[in-house]
């Protein structure tokens, strides 16, 4: 009889037993501490996207890095205009209360919301059916025009390009969060730029200096 799970929730259940046979019971001390609170230094921002688990590509165990994912690891600049502003609380958390030392913004390649960005191909449509993606992509509408005027709208040199800076352009805006600048200045917090490929598995950090990006050693 075939015991291949038949839908998306039977395929969480088998992997949630396997978390408790594997992931829960050998570490049941580590758990057993992280009910009275958690504890991580980092927060890593990434994308939403199901090819990119933070946990997984940093092989971290649980309380250990505080993740925010959404489309295109985007962070908005700090703004008190009425609204719900879910990332801005999220860091404040991270940074204000957990008092994280870290921060890393890790874009990746292939990434459909910068290439959304790039084409602005939802530009026009409505909430529903697009216009919320566009919304929140148009944080990138001010880095566009100079990625199309270098590399043009297809291609993926011209979606590596937007890749890369979205990831900066999620760095400057966490410099825009008062708290964020000044741990920043004060040493107490570090920002870290990162793209990781999905192709051959290479995660590559920014020099912000320079603006370019060099791959993480292998051992």
């Amino acid at each position: 009889m075939d015991s291949t799970p038949s839908t998306g929730l039977d395929r969480l259940i088998a992997g949630y037993r396997r978390f408790i046979r594997t992931g829960w019971e050998p570490h049941r001390k580590r758990w057993e501490t992280l009910r009275e609170g958690q504890q991580p230094d980092v927060l890593v921002i990434a994308c939403s996207d199901s090819r990119v688990d933070p946990s997984q590509i940093f092989d971290v165990y649980p309380g250990e890095v505080f993740v925010v994912r959404n489309v295109a690891a985007l962070v908005p600049p700090f703004e008190t205009n009425p609204g719900r502003h879910g990332v801005s609380a999220a860091l404040e958390f991270a940074v204000q209360v957990l008092q994280v030392k870290e921060i890393v913004v890790m874009g990746h390649g292939r990434c459909g919301g910068c290439k959304v960005a790039l084409t602005g191909e939802l530009k026009d449509a409505a909430p529903g059916e697009g216009g919320f993606i566009a919304e929140w992509i148009g944080l990138l509408d001010h880095v566009r025009g100079p990625v199309v005027h270098s590399h043009g709208t297809e291609g993926r040199e011209a979606e590596h390009a937007m890749e890369q800076a979205a990831v900066q352009v999620s760095l400057d805006n966490l410099r825009t969060f008062p708290c964020i600048r000044q741990k920043e200045r004060a040493g107490e917090l570090r920002l870290t730029g990162a793209i990781f490929a999905i192709s051959d598995g290479m995660l590559h950090l920014l020099d912000e200096e320079t603006g370019t990006y060099a791959p993480v050693p292998q051992e």
